[in-house]
Parts: C-alpha cells; structure tokens; sequence
C-alpha cells in the first residue's frame, strides 16, 4: 500500500486528480498525440469520461497504487500513474503530458520525482513501458534514468487495429538514475544537407520507395539474404526514431534537395559504443545514379558522426565485386582495410569476398 502524498520539484506539484482537472483533462484526452499513443482511451473524449477517472483514481489510491496530476505553477499539466506493488515489490509507472506543457521536461521531472519517491516507500524497481513509435517517451524513459530491457514484439493494439511493438525499461532503486547523453544525438533542425542531397530520418511514406529500390537487379546483386515484404519494411520505417532515440542505428533516405524526391538510402547501424566504432550502408535508385548523391550522402552522415558523436571509427563493407560502392567509399575518405573470405552468401549457394573499408576520427588509416 502506497501513502497518498503530495510531491513537488521545481515548479511542478504532484497532488491527486480532483474535480477542477475534468476541464484540462477532457482538452488533453480529445488531443490526437494523447489519442493515438493511449488508444483505450474513449474516442470522443467527454467530460464524463474525465469525471470517470477522477474516480477511478481514488480507487487506485485505495487498492495500492498511486495517480498524481502534475501541475505547473497550479495549472494541469499531465498525470502520472502507478501499479500497486506486485509479490516481488515491482510497480509500473505510465506519464501523459498536455499539449500545452509539451517540450518543456514536465514528464521527465515529474517521473524522477514519483520514481524517487516511490524508492523512499521500499519499492526496489520500477517498470516502464512506451510504445516503438512514441519517440517523446522514449526520451523521456531514458532522461528519468531508466535502462531499456528488451522490446515486446505486437505487444498491443493501436486505435486503428494495429499491433506494435513496446519497449520495457527498468530502474532499480540501487541504479544511479543518472541520464546518460544521447550516443545519436537528433541532426538540429531535423536533417542534414549539402544543396544537392538531404538526410532525413526515414518514414512510413518511404517504405515503398524502399522496396522499390532494394529491388533493382544492381542493388539485388549485392543485397544480402531474402528480399523484405513491404509489411517487414514498413515496421523498419517505424522503428527509425526507437532505434535512434536509443543509440542503436540511424536509418536515414537520401533525397535529392531540389524536388525532395527519395533518391536512396544510408544507415549508420552495428554501433558498439566501447569500441566507438560503427558502420555505414547504402543503396541508390538507379535513377539518381552519376551525380554524386551517394558520395555527398555517406560524406555528410560520417562527417556529422565525428562531429556529433564519440565515434572513432566508421567502417563498411563491400561486395569484392561492387566496384561502383568502392568508388563511394574512396571519394568519402574511406581507406581499404583488409579482406574477409567468403563472407557474403549469395543466392547462388556460393559466397563472395567482402572488403572492409574504415575511416578515423583522426583521418588516417
């Protein structure tokens, strides 16, 4: 059992739902970002519904658990909720934030505050959950000192009948609770670009465009295992963001500046933050091929790396064959670094030699 309390940090209180919220509660449920990640949630949202939680609330108080409404400087800002405590002393931990407190670290203060909190009351860890897709949790999670555990595969519904994936974090009363900084920070602005090229985090609008792509017999040739669906790729354009917020891949599409037409693709993936090293791939529309796009691609994103990023090396490797690629990766600053027999297999049942190509932070190699 958990004691009704009222917290406070900063300019944010923590007190119980009551009836003065239903207004701003009601506003923030009809929201569309509320309504999309909290897809039980009534659809519309009415008054009542907002009257139907303040009482439900009051019960979650009573069998174990906690909600709080967060308000900044007396105005509702968002709730957090909290999991009466399992056999094992675990709770679960969920956060929305209003449309108009947005962008300002409410969640990320209010979450530190109850998980604090919580801790003082014997509670040895708490569990969150947010979806793949929901970026803005994501970093939250890991700003209030949380560690990701694992992601459950179609763990729950959308409001339109899709399942998605969630990500599980944890944190443990004997974690330090520190954020760690981003390994991939967010390009500022949004993107990269040269003039000629723009970089930009691959969405769901570019799944087909991908598809398209990795079918081209120039870009089969040297693709490695079987060719995606179009559902395998678009779960691929909707982990973009979970992927990145947590360090693990950048997936980027290369669009050419003046029509904003997708041209190609280029990640940075296998990213191994005690080595500092990673390593980039690409693949170009035969289209768009001969006018430098792929070189200024794989410049700009390793160029950023070094830049923005502790990395110290960046690899890549390419098909023995692939001269075209070879050419990419010298004009980029690239140096050949050796040789791994029979690494790629290919279609045929044979397997064809890969080269491995590296530059350094330092320049040379």
């Amino acid at each position: 059992m958990l004691p009704r309390a009222v917290l406070s940090t900063g300019s944010l209180v923590l007190r119980a739902p009551e009836e003065a919220d239903v207004e701003a509660m009601t506003a923030t449920g009809r929201d569309p970002v509320t309504a999309r990640f909290l897809p039980l949630l009534p659809s519309p949202y009415t008054e009542q519904d907002a009257r139907d939680h303040v009482a439900r609330a009051a019960r979650r108080w009573e069998e174990g658990g906690a909600e709080f409404t967060v308000a900044e400087n007396g105005a509702y800002a968002g709730a957090v909720r909290v999991s009466a405590p399992d056999r094992w002393g675990a709770v679960e931990i969920g956060y929305l934030v209003a449309p108009w407190a947005r962008g300002k670290g409410v969640a990320t203060a209010a979450v530190r505050a109850v998980t604090q909190w919580l801790f003082d009351q014997g509670v040895h860890r708490v569990e969150l959950q947010a979806g793949a897709e929901n970026v803005a949790s994501l970093r939250v999670a890991l700003k209030a000192g949380f560690r990701e555990e694992g992601r459950r595969r179609d763990a729950r519904e959308t409001r339109d009948g899709r399942l998605t994936d969630h990500v599980l974090f944890g944190r443990l009363a004997l974690d330090s609770g520190d954020e760690a900084p981003p390994y991939l920070p967010p390009f500022e602005g949004g993107e990269l670009g040269d003039g000629v090229v723009r970089l930009v985090p691959m969405g769901l609008g570019d799944a087909g465009h991908f598809q398209r792509m990795m079918a081209q017999p120039s870009v089969r040739a040297y693709a490695v295992g079987p060719a995606a669906t179009l559902e395998e790729i678009e779960r691929r354009c909707r982990n973009t963001g979970y992927w990145w917020v947590t360090g693990q891949r950048m997936e980027l599409a290369i669009r050419d500046a003046e029509s904003g037409a997708f041209a190609g693709h280029v990640q940075l993936m296998q990213v191994v933050p005690v080595l500092g090293q990673a390593m980039v791939g690409y693949s170009l529309l035969e289209e768009y091929r001969g006018r430098g796009f792929m070189t200024r691609a794989v410049r700009l994103l390793v160029d950023w790396a070094f830049a923005h990023t502790p990395l110290h090396r960046i690899t890549a490797g390419t098909d023995v064959a692939n001269e075209a690629s070879h050419a990419v990766l010298r004009r980029a600053g690239f140096a050949r670094e050796c040789l791994h027999h029979e690494l790629f297999p290919k279609g045929d049942g044979t397997r064809a030699d890969d080269i491995q190509w590296v530059r350094l932070r330092s320049g040379q190699a």
